[in-house]
């Protein structure tokens, strides 16, 4: 493992955090507090990096674990960060770099706790481990209020009042990842979780006035794709001889934790592999928003995140009839539109664009009466091309929405206007001028050949061949090879079907055969799409 090893390993030597997990309970005013969160770190960029550092922590959170009953030590280190928090804002105003560098390496040791304890235990033990900050001298007595629910709420007014600059990336992201820490508790239940304490919270809580303002940040993190900002080395260097009060900190107070969190951080260059990764702050705004979205709804309420998600609007429309929903907002659609088109190589913004296709009319109508559609169509048909590179939901997805769009007699009959040269990842054959709309026609065909020798999944083909259907009484000018896949495939199929009749006309004779009549009901489906098709198309394909 190289040298990364051994400077993680060296975390369960740390004085500082073996003072944080150990038996001794530490005063919220010690100045212990301020010393610990005054170490320099980049955090992981790969999942190698994140794994290590986990690795690392289990051992000390299965210590607090046990200690924290008799300590309150976490729930002190949340008050040291929701204390920070509230001048958080004032403090990007102000350029006050020192007081985020903090706040976020509080929330980083939180975040890096918060993982292991949802493995380790159930909700409701988790949120005694907040309660027990009651217990620590010298805290105060607040025993009405709950401290994970103080932490959630702090975390979403964070990330949609706190702006997004270099200096509060990091801090943003780590708001972000650790709302996406807590609500994966649905992965260790096989049911749908409506009873949950952070689901309550969130849905029902005091942070769901903020539902419009949260989403609409979030698609605005997707949306403006911000890089990393490169690390910020020069604020821990010393400005003369003697050094600063920065440079102090970082050094001396806490050295020891310098080279433990620096994986992936200061003068490291990424690898090809590493440079094609989504961007941390976009990806993991886009997964929290998709979290959302899908929490289920509660017995007497609706999710209002997807609520809001199905109800946005264009900044451009001037419409002055109210939304009914309460948690409607407006987006500009332009940027929103721009960034689906370049995003969908990963199979997270191929979600969204379902989502918002299938739930939101207003992006649907918007998304129809663009006359740029091949921006959106030709990522989507490269999915369905590179099938074998994808994994079967990204291809679903790809092809559903392709559905969606094939509803439309308007998009239907524009597509085939849209000239396009030079298709390069085409390989079957040069393709130096053809339109969207046969190219369209070239790959699902091709999709489902793939499927009927590989894949074999009856719903693929089903989907593929509706699509085909949806566009067929618009077919327009069709390219001469477009045309000869039609009916080649129409061949296939109709060979295909043949052979089952026979087969089945065999059973008949005999015993009855369930493999026979299993199969019938399938290929039947899929011949009278063909034929539905054929139909269609017949006199279309040769005519200009």
């Amino acid at each position: 493992m190289g040298a990364n090893t051994s400077q993680v390993n060296d975390l369960s030597q740390n004085p500082s955090l073996g003072s944080l997990v150990g038996t001794e309970a530490i005063s919220e005013n010690d100045p212990f507090w301020n010393q610990l969160i005054s170490f320099t770190f980049t955090s992981p960029t790969s999942s190698r990096d994140s794994k290590l550092l986990e690795e690392a922590v289990i051992p000390l959170a299965k210590i607090l674990i046990e200690n924290n009953p008799r300590t309150g030590n976490f729930g002190a280190l949340v008050k040291i960060f929701l204390g920070r928090t509230k001048e958080l804002k004032i403090s990007t105003e102000c350029q006050d770099q020192l007081f985020i560098w903090q706040a976020h390496n509080a929330l980083f040791m939180i975040r890096c706790l918060l993982k292991v304890f949802v493995r380790e235990m159930s909700e409701e033990e988790l949120h005694m481990q907040f309660s027990y900050q009651e217990r620590a001298p010298g805290s105060s007595e607040t025993g009405s209020e709950d401290l994970l629910e103080e932490l959630i709420c702090n975390l979403v007014h964070l990330i949609v009042e706190v702006p997004l600059l270099d200096i509060t990336y990091s801090i943003l992201f780590e708001a972000v990842t650790t709302l996406l820490v807590l609500l994966s508790y649905q992965l260790f239940h096989k049911e749908i979780l409506r009873d949950g304490i952070i689901y309550k919270y969130l849905m029902l809580g005091k942070c769901v006035d903020l539902t419009s303002r949260l989403v609409k940040t979030l698609l605005y993190n997707f949306i403006r794709q911000e890089k990393c900002p490169p690390p910020v080395t020069h604020i821990f260097e010393s400005q003369s001889e003697g050094g600063g009060l920065l440079y102090g900190l970082a050094s001396g107070v806490a050295s020891g934790l310098w080279t433990v969190f620096t994986l992936g951080g200061a003068g490291s260059k990424l690898s090809p592999d590493q440079e094609q990764q989504p961007l941390p702050l976009p990806n993991q705004s886009l997964l929290l928003l998709l979290v959302l979205a899908n929490l289920s709804d509660g017995p007497d309420w609706p999710n209002p995140y997807r609520q809001a998600i199905k109800s946005f609007k264009n900044t451009q429309d001037t419409s002055s009839i109210p939304s009914p929903n309460p948690h409607a907002f407006q987006i500009n659609f332009n940027s929103l539109y721009t960034a689906l088109c370049d995003q969908q190589r990963s199979d997270q913004a191929t979600l969204l664009l379902y989502i918002l296709l299938h739930q939101n009319t207003n992006v649907r109508t918007y998304v129809l009466s663009r006359t740029d559609t091949e921006n959106l169509v030709m990522p989507i048909l490269d999915i369905l091309y590179h099938v074998e590179d994808r994994n079967s939901h990204h291809v679903y997805m790809a092809l559903i929405i392709l559905l969606i769009l094939t509803e439309d007699d308007t998009f239907n009959r524009s597509i085939h206007e849209v000239m396009l040269k030079n298709i390069t990842w085409y390989t079957e054959r040069s393709l130096t001028e053809i339109s969207l709309g046969s190219l369209l026609i070239l790959v699902v065909i091709r999709t489902i050949q793939f499927n009927m020798t590989r894949t074999r999944d009856k719903y693929l083909h089903t989907n593929c061949l509706a699509a085909l259907a949806n566009m067929s009484a618009q077919f327009r000018c069709l390219h001469q090879y477009a045309a000869q896949r039609i009916i080649s495939l129409f061949a296939l199929l109709s060979k295909k079907h043949n052979k089952v009749l026979e087969q089945a006309t065999q059973s008949l004779r005999g015993p009855m055969g369930s493999e026979g009549n299993a199969a019938l009901p399938d290929y039947v489906s899929l011949t009278v799409f063909a034929v539905f098709l054929f139909n269609n198309v017949h006199y279309l394909t040769f005519t200009k």
